[in-house]
């Protein structure tokens, strides 16, 4: 969901996993001159058309190929635990986007999934603080952010299996300690 805190659970992540890069969708818009408009003037930026998911899922792949030679900065997490001792040799990407799970080339890639909610009086709020470029329209939200949420979250509801939803809500802490532990469990599991 449209500021739901995925950029900011991701960075938070980034800083106390070993060897921790990420890619963000949001880096693969298109230039606005190739965004198409709908017929009330809106540019239709939430829709996978708006994006280059090509180049992301090669973007992905190239890390996945050789991770050390991709930028990621191998300095010790800051919130060292007894858990992530000896993982050196472990490289985390976290990719993080709108319409990640709704683009089936990227689906085989994924070790964990997690999606954000958040309700629609508190996305439409937290939308309203924000500054865009271009700056939202006025109607944007309801005319096209939400309704296009609820339509990719239904898609993935329908073909998509093992998400973890997290509520939006919760504090940004919360959401952390349970996607940090999780990941936890998941690299021990790889090391077996």
């Amino acid at each position: 969901v449209t500021n739901g805190g995925k950029t900011t659970l991701a960075e938070k992540l980034k800083k106390m996993l070993p060897n921790c890069d990420i890619i963000s969708q949001d880096d693969f818009f298109k230039p606005e001159s190739e965004v198409e408009t709908d017929e009330r003037g809106f540019k239709l930026y939430d829709v996978l058309d708006a994006l280059y998911m090509d180049e992301m899922v090669k973007s992905i792949r190239n890390w996945m190929k050789s991770p050390t030679s991709s930028g990621v900065v191998t300095q010790e997490p800051q919130n060292t635990c007894d858990n992530l001792k000896d993982t050196e040799d472990v490289y985390v990407l976290i990719v993080e986007g709108f319409l990640l799970y709704n683009y089936e080339p990227l689906n085989e890639l994924w070790n964990r999934r997690y999606f954000l909610t958040l309700p629609y009086q508190e996305c439409k709020r937290r939308r309203s603080t924000r500054v865009y470029q271009p700056a939202d329209t006025p109607g944007y939200f309801d005319g096209h952010v939400w309704p296009m949420y609820l339509k990719y979250k239904n898609e993935l509801e329908e073909n998509a299996s093992n998400i973890v939803y997290l509520d939006g809500t919760k504090s940004q802490e919360e959401l952390l300690s349970c996607v940090y532990s999780d990941i936890i469990q998941e690299l021990k599991k790889l090391r077996e």
